[in-house]
């Protein structure tokens, strides 16, 4: 199975994780120019989430594969898509771990 694919399938976990928590998705996969991509766009109540899901084989690599540069491209692209879509909501970021361990959901990673 290649990265890609694995990749894939680590969203797919992640979206049925989060739907079994009441979330709503909005958007898969959001290519913010130049600033990079946005694995899943979701809402529960007032608040979007913007969700970076990393993925290994073995449990404790997953979270290492989420670098400080990044988080910041998610952050940027998260501001690109706010703007693009003129919105002006409340909204975390978030990451959710797909490993052999299971599924960890982590919100507000930048606070």
């Amino acid at each position: 199975m290649s990265s890609r694919d694995r990749g894939r399938a680590g969203e797919d976990i992640a979206i049925s994780h989060i739907r079994e928590l009441g979330f709503k998705i909005v958007e898969r996969n959001f290519y913010a120019k130049k600033f990079g991509e946005i694995d899943i766009i979701a809402t529960k109540g007032e608040v979007w989430h913007f969700i970076e899901v990393k993925s290994a084989v073995r449990e404790f690599e997953a979270i290492y594969n989420l670098s400080p540069r990044k988080l910041r491209r998610v952050i940027n692209s998260t501001n690109y898509y706010l703007k693009y879509r003129n919105l002006d909501v409340l909204f975390s970021i978030d990451v959710i771990v797909v490993s052999s361990g299971g599924v960890e959901f982590i919100e507000n990673i930048t606070i």
